[in-house]
């Protein structure tokens, strides 16, 4: 490489630094004046601390939920039924997009049926699955699973559709099989995809958690949201929300990442 190419390179490199630590900081400015503004508005009266809660009593909630043992426990429960739904439902999905792949005449016949199963408020089935499967752990993973599923089926399956009919023909022209076009070009192209539909399934699996706890749960942070709500322990909901704020943007970030690595060793980053 030559002298010029690279500090201009490495200028563009130090530009795209800058700019990703001037993003950081704005992130960070904007939820440090929210967290001010809502603490001021609730100690200044402009809004009802006992409705809206606050930080410090945010802070003081979870501080106590620490002290007795309850946190942790509660959020080992959401976190364990939200990574077996996302990872069952991630790769059933993506399972059930390549049969649907390999038939197009199967995807013809059930492409109805899946916009139907994805427009279906699931919650609907909460009644249905609690006989079904028990009022336990179970109903809430399958809960997740039917939220997740149908849309990562979805999202993959189109990626898998969008490969270039060119490829498809001159893996034809090669003599591959159907088996070989797929893992050979087919699935290597639509890793974009596959990374996108794990970003969407991810919080599609919080949701259907967080529905099934509310339905049926005993412990988790579904079951602290509804228990809080029927005691008017408001600053406990809002602890609860806040957690599951922070817990699903961890778990996206952690999917981001990977994307980044798969990227980086395709060669696109």
């Amino acid at each position: 490489m030559k002298k010029g190419t690279k500090s201009e390179h490495e200028a563009y490199i130090a530009r795209v630094r800058r700019k990703r630590a001037a993003v950081t900081a704005a992130r960070l400015m904007i939820l440090g004046l929210f967290v001010i503004i809502w603490e001021a508005a609730a100690r200044g009266g402009v809004i009802n601390a006992f409705i809206f809660s606050s930080p410090s009593r945010v802070a003081a909630t979870v501080a106590r939920l620490y002290a007795s043992g309850e946190l942790f426990y509660h959020i080992g429960v959401t976190m364990a039924e939200t990574a077996l739904g996302f990872t069952v439902g991630t790769l059933l999905g993506t399972v059930i997009a390549a049969l649907l792949w390999w038939s197009p005449t199967l995807e013809e016949i059930l492409d109805p049926f899946m916009v139907v199963l994805n427009a279906l408020p699931k919650i609907a089935l909460g009644p249905i699955l609690i006989v079904w499967v028990g009022a336990g752990m179970m109903s809430i993973v399958v809960m997740a699973l039917l939220v997740s599923t149908v849309v990562t089926v979805m999202t993959v399956l189109t990626g898998f559709n969008d490969i270039s009919g060119e490829k498809h023909l001159l893996m034809k022209t090669l003599g591959a099989t159907r088996m070989q076009t797929f893992f050979k070009v087919v699935l290597p192209a639509s890793v974009p995809t596959v990374i996108s539909a794990l970003k969407i399934s991810v919080g599609m699996s919080w949701v259907g958690v967080i529905v099934g706890e509310y339905l049926v749960s005993k412990a988790g942070l579904g079951y602290l949201i509804v228990y809080g709500g029927q005691v008017f322990k408001l600053d406990l909901v809002m602890a609860s929300i806040v957690i599951l704020c922070a817990l699903a943007a961890i778990m996206y970030y952690l999917v981001a990442a990977l994307e980044k690595a798969m990227l980086k060793k395709r060669g696109e980053v």
